[in-house]
């Protein structure tokens, strides 16, 4: 006799800063559901428990990318790796959240059925001694938070010359533990927010961190702390002090960004100044931190209380803007024939894309292929019922559109009981010109850009960055726009599996 399966109403993946919000948002704005969150590792934290590299820190204030329902309550608003991962592992204590989680399960599979009205998952379950069992369960809602980053193996360019070198390869996804670099030579390649968080923290012991980079990338100095935030937490009890500050964060954010995007020359020139000023280094700013691209053509980096540029003032790290010829036994040969002696070296190359956490999805027998999907309101994809993607911001904190995809995620699962229909997909109503679903000329983007959803010409295909054009569409925007839905259920008899075409 074939065992049912189990069946739940919302299945969330991922246990880290999204999924957990997640699950808080799903436990209170749902009540009476019942809902599971799948961890493929065996902690909370995803990302801020995964990363252990010297001085991994957010690049985002904590009062946006902290949780509007959890004020935070530390000094610093940079916060480092570990502090953040302690404020996620408390928000799960919650045991509306903590008792819902299931360790080391992994999502490899989902298939969609619009007769059934449900997903079935196939998961990989792993025991304490590492064997592997394939198990299912089914669900009537998907809420995928795991990012789009592949975190079992990063971007990694092929050096000539690498199994010469003497010394120790070190990946920062896969930071070995105990490793001392304490008075030893370093080479950290990369300009990216990695390379920039680490030079100055590993100069605190090497010997001398030199940041190789191929090209220069925009890096600001930003304050450790929050000086209206410490005013306005001294003023006003924890809640409206934390609401406060990230009221102001996200309109100084948005304001910057606006800036960088319609006067360029004019954000170069501000960045630029500000370098110059620290740095006191006019022909190394001009070598070293003047991209060929405007501001926000890729991610800017942040230098918490000016580190980085410390560092290299400090004369304990330098800065490198060339190309690798080859690895040598004893370091790095460049392009332009200059030596860089190291015994540690860093490949700071950045991640790899992931779309889907890698699974397998069907819908009703037919292969997803994100690729020639869209994107809708930066959450659902065109075509597939009862899906939704956590991404959040690139040009601002994570959690802030994090948790409106989540809120939205509750108002649209209660807009489908309240109406009576079991599942709804985005439908695309005419020809629209596509562009990439991460408007950003970063390599790591670009590299793997066609294997995402496609984002469109016109709302709801667009995936802005506004935060202030969000968050009223994603709290109170009409929910059938757009939208396909099963005929609804009559009061007595089975619902036909047809769709019934909803627009706004």
């Amino acid at each position: 006799m074939e065992t049912e399966l189990e069946h739940l109403d919302v299945v969330i993946v991922g246990a880290g800063l999204s999924g957990i919000g997640a699950a808080y948002r799903v436990a209170t704005g749902l009540p009476g559901k019942s809902f599971t969150v799948l961890e493929a590792r065996g902690a909370i934290g995803g990302t801020w428990d995964l990363f252990r590299y010297p001085g991994v820190r957010s690049d985002s204030d904590m009062f946006t990318l902290g949780y509007p329902f959890r004020p935070w309550t530390e000094a610093k608003a940079i916060a480092d790796g570990s502090s953040i991962l302690s404020y996620i592992r408390e928000t799960a204590e919650d045991p509306r959240i903590r008792e819902r989680i299931r360790f080391r399960t992994k999502l490899v599979g989902a298939a969609w059925s619009s007769e059934d009205a449900r997903w079935t998952l196939d998961l990989d379950v792993t025991d304490d001694d590492g064997g592997t069992e394939r198990r299912q369960l089914t669900c009537g809602f998907l809420y995928l938070c795991s990012g789009y980053y592949n975190y079992d193996r990063g971007h990694e360019p092929s050096f000539a010359g690498l199994d010469s070198f003497t010394g120790e390869i070190v990946r920062p996804q896969f930071w070995p533990e105990g490793l001392d670099y304490a008075g030893k030579r370093v080479v950290v390649i990369g300009s990216g927010a990695t390379a920039v968080t680490l030079v100055p923290s590993m100069a605190k012991e090497a010997a001398h961190v030199t940041m190789l980079q191929r090209s220069p990338t925009y890096v600001t100095a930003v304050p450790s702390r929050d000086t209206f935030s410490d005013a306005v937490r001294r003023r006003l009890p924890a809640g409206p002090a934390h609401h406060l500050a990230r009221a102001k964060n996200v309109l100084f954010t948005q304001a910057f960004y606006q800036l960088c995007r319609r006067r360029p020359e004019l954000a170069k020139k501000l960045i630029r100044t500000q370098t110059e000023r620290i740095l006191g280094d006019e022909a190394s700013v001009r070598e070293n931190f003047t991209p060929a691209y405007n501001p926000w053509d890729q991610r800017l980096c942040v230098a918490p209380s000016a580190d980085l540029f410390k560092a290299l003032k400090s004369g304990s790290a330098s800065v490198v803007t060339d190309t690798i010829d080859t690895f040598t036994p004893t370091g790095i040969r460049l392009a332009s024939g200059r030596e860089l002696d190291a015994d540690v070296v860093v490949t700071a190359t950045g991640l790899s894309m992931l779309p889907l956490g890698g699974a397998r999805f069907t819908v009703d027998g037919r292969p997803v292929h994100l690729g020639d999907s869209w994107v809708y309101r930066g959450l659902m994809v065109s075509g597939v019922p009862n899906l939704a993607l956590c991404v959040g911001y690139t040009n601002a904190s994570w959690t802030l559109r994090a948790d409106l995809s989540s809120r939205y995620v509750c108002r649209l699962i209660r807009y489908l009981d309240r109406h009576g229909h079991r599942y709804g997909a985005p439908a695309v109503d005419g020809a629209m010109t596509a562009r990439p679903i991460l408007d950003l000329t970063s390599g790591y983007v670009q590299r793997a850009v066609s294997a995402f959803p496609k984002q469109g010409d016109r709302q709801p295909w667009i995936m802005r960055q506004n935060y202030l054009l969000d968050a009223p569409t994603a709290l109170r925007g009409r929910l059938s726009k757009n939208m396909m839905f099963d005929t609804p259920v009559p009061p007595s008899g089975t619902p036909a599996p047809d769709l019934q075409e909803i627009h706004a």
